[in-house]
Parts: C-alpha cells; structure tokens; sequence
C-alpha cells in the first residue's frame, strides 16, 4: 500500500465504524478541500451513495463560486444537503473578537440543526495539523448537550482503537480526515481528479473585499466567509503547482484566515471548546 491508500483505507473504516455504530448521522459540508474528499471517501464506503446527510451551516457569507460549486456538486452526486441558516452575529459571545464571533455564527447553526433533526453523530472533515487546537481531538469526540468539548475528558485511542459508544453525551463528533496533511488532502485530490471551488487556484488580484493587492498573483489555502478569509501570494494555479508549492513553503495554511491564525490561538481554542469545527 502507498501512504495515500492507508490513509484513504483508514478514513473508508471509519466512516463505516461510524455509520454501524452511531443512531443518527450526519456529514458537514464546507465545500473546501478537505470536506469534499471527505465526501468522495464516503462515496466510495458505502458504494457511491451517500448513506446520510450532508449539512451546510449557512451564514449566507460564502463568496459566490463557492455556492456555485455546492449547487452544483450536490445534484451531481445526488446528496441529500441540509443547509441551516446561522443566528445573526447579536446571537454570539459579545467577548470574543469581531472575526472568531463570525465563525461562532456557525456553532449556534450547527446547534439548530441538532436540535431540528436529533443527529447524535456528526463527520467533520478536520486535520490535526491544520491548528494546533485541533492536534488535541480525537477521531471519536464525545460532545456535551451544547456541542461543548470537554479536551480533558476525550477518550484515549490507542494503537488507533476507537468507542464510538455515546455514555453520557449529546452526540459524537467523528473525525475521519484527522490523521491526514494539507499535502496528503491535495496529492488525493490529484490522485482521484476531484472537482475543488476555483478559488484555490492562483489568479491576479486588484481588490477583493475592499483589501488592494496591486495585481498580485494569489489564491485561497482554506475557504471560509467573506470578511474573515483572504488569499495569499501564490503562482500555484494547477493542483500540480499547489503539491510543488505545498513541499518548499513555509506559509501557514490558515495565513489568510486571522481567526485561525497563530496570534489568536487563544480565540480559536475558545471556540472549539464551545463546539467549532
């Protein structure tokens, strides 16, 4: 096996521990590169049929080629898509700063949707070296009543032995992607000829968002909502280009998200314990 068919083997076995041993599931879909893989191993568990939901938590915020690839790709692949729209920004934590309170937009969504549809599994499609909140998680994350994350009291998994039982919790986070690098997300993406939202690849930039960028070359490393995330300079505009790029930089993948961003580790912590993706 080469490393990319473990890993792909590891996250197909998942998926179906999760799907036998778990009541009611559902899958969220950000439609970035990581959650779409994540659908396309889903596929490929359960004979290329979705045996779920998939949730989009809505803050009606997404830039357009991003809803265009979600209209697009759910009649494609005959998903069945739960779009919830998120409470308005009054809802969330007044304490937390401007961009982390818009994510926070996404977590009383996601808590809506748990409450309308009584899921008590959700698939996110996280990484552990996407942030280093989240190299803390398991693959099997037990949630509190509120999606809260109690880091302290995660269940051990060793030598990859998962309990996907739910004692005394509201539901279960599930992490298939979690083991996996930014690097590994793209050489699949290759590999298998997905489809990604074209704001990954590097293009000239005047202005985007009333930000100037002087005609630079640039492109989005992770998509989130407009206002919170913005490209950064790259040449990279093939999948091929964006694995060379991934090999030799030094960039943080979330450089151009500042609510993920190391200088405010604090926020995003804060975040996730309240039960962010």
């Amino acid at each position: 096996m080469t490393p990319l068919d473990q890993l792909e083997a590891d996250s197909i076995y998942i998926l179906r521990e999760a799907f036998h041993g778990i009541g009611k599931l559902c899958m969220l879909w950000s439609f970035g590169k990581d959650s779409t893989v994540l659908v396309h191993l889903a596929r490929k568990a359960f004979l290329g049929q979705v045996p779920f939901p998939l949730v989009h938590c809505d803050t009606q915020l997404e830039m357009e080629e991003v809803y265009a690839f979600r209209n697009r790709y759910a009649q494609e692949w005959d998903l069945h898509l739960l779009t919830q729209l998120c409470p308005p920004l009054e809802q969330t934590d007044p304490s937390l700063p401007p961009e982390a309170r818009v994510a926070a937009r996404k977590t009383l969504g996601l808590n809506q949707a748990l409450s309308v549809h009584g899921f008590t599994g959700i698939i996110a499609g996280i990484r552990r070296d996407e942030e280093g909140t989240r190299a803390k998680e398991r693959v099997f994350s037990p949630r509190g009543e509120h999606g809260e994350w109690n880091i302290r009291s995660a269940p051990s998994e060793f030598w990859d032995y998962y309990t996907p039982r739910l004692p005394h919790a509201a539901h279960m986070r599930i992490h298939p992607l979690l083991a996996w690098t930014e690097l590994d997300i793209w050489r699949y993406i290759a590999r298998e000829n997905l489809p990604v939202v074209p704001l990954y690849f590097a293009k000239t930039y005047h202005q985007f968002e009333g930000r100037n960028f002087g005609g630079k070359r640039m492109r989005f490393r992770s998509l989130g909502e407009r206002g919170i995330t913005w490209p950064v300079e790259s040449d990279a505009d093939t999948v091929e280009a964006i694995i060379a790029e991934l090999e030799t930089t030094r960039v943080s993948e979330r450089a151009g998200r500042p609510m993920g961003a190391d200088s405010d580790a604090s926020s995003f912590e804060k975040l996730r314990q309240a039960g962010y993706m």
